[in-house]
């Protein structure tokens, strides 16, 4: 299980990495170069299309930043986990859910997201 969460640490820090070079770096670790990644708003494919969703979540929620809400369930090489972002230690402003395949080589294969919190318009 260690390893599980290593691996959501990474996912969650990669979310929260604002400098463009050190992202891809930690995404090169966390996801493999084929990975696939859809929730509600969103679908991408490969390295670059998650950095440029993670870059573009960053601009639209300026000054917030991702963090795990209670420790992460796996089984096999399925792991689900709540995050929440927010304002340092305040109320979260989105819930999220979300399922993630682990590939035989340990990272992440695949992401399935959903919004449970989010804003109203």
């Amino acid at each position: 299980m260690t390893d599980v969460k290593n691996l959501i640490d990474g996912y969650i820090a990669a979310w929260n990495e604002t400098d463009a070079a050190a992202r891809s770096k930690k995404i090169a670790e966390v996801f493999v170069e084929e990975i696939e990644y859809t929730d509600p708003l969103a679908s991408v494919h490969g390295h670059a299309e998650l950095s440029a969703l993670m870059g573009g979540a960053q601009e639209q929620f300026a000054g917030l930043t991702f963090r795990l809400a209670g420790e992460p369930d796996a089984h096999h090489d399925v792991v689900r986990f709540t995050w929440e972002l927010a304002a340092g230690g305040d109320e979260a402003l989105v819930v999220g859910f979300d399922v993630a395949l682990i590939a035989p080589d340990g990272r992440i294969g695949a992401v399935a997201g959903f919004l449970d919190k989010v804003p109203a318009m």
